[in-house]
């Protein structure tokens, strides 16, 4: 038994919550109302050239504003994904170093997969003014 000259609210100090529960729990809100009306533009633009020639559909999501709602939701969806999976990591996987490597490869992919997409969608700009010759 130790004895300790601090008080109930002194040793609870440190202890318990990292203090990023809350941000962590509106950024998932925050993205997942983000992505509905995003999502709702990508299916009627994917409706909307559904069947087109390939240069109809480079120039549609070629334009400046799809480019960017295109961009938008993709990084919107992948970071929704990120903080999901980070909770189910920190929920189910036990061992501390396994679980901070998890957390670490999953968010690398996640950086990974938006900057694909961000890049991915400038091409399509770029084809779209430049042409493909």
């Amino acid at each position: 038994m130790t004895f300790s000259t601090k008080g109930p609210v002194g040793r609870a100090k440190g202890l318990g919550s990292a203090h990023e529960g809350t941000t962590h729990w509106w950024l998932q809100r925050v993205t997942a109302v983000a992505l509905l009306p995003l999502t709702l533009w990508f299916v009627i633009s994917i409706a909307a050239v559904a069947g087109k020639e390939r240069e109809v559909v480079i120039s549609w999501f070629g334009d400046p504003l799809s480019a960017i709602a295109l961009s938008t939701l993709m990084v919107a969806g992948i970071y929704h994904a990120v903080l999901g999976i980070q909770v189910v990591i920190e929920d189910y996987v036990s061992c501390e170093w396994r679980k901070l490597l998890f957390i670490w490869i999953v968010r690398f992919l996640g950086f990974f997969l938006s900057a694909l997409a961000v890049v991915s969608t400038l091409v399509m700009v770029l084809i779209r003014f430049m042409g493909t010759d």
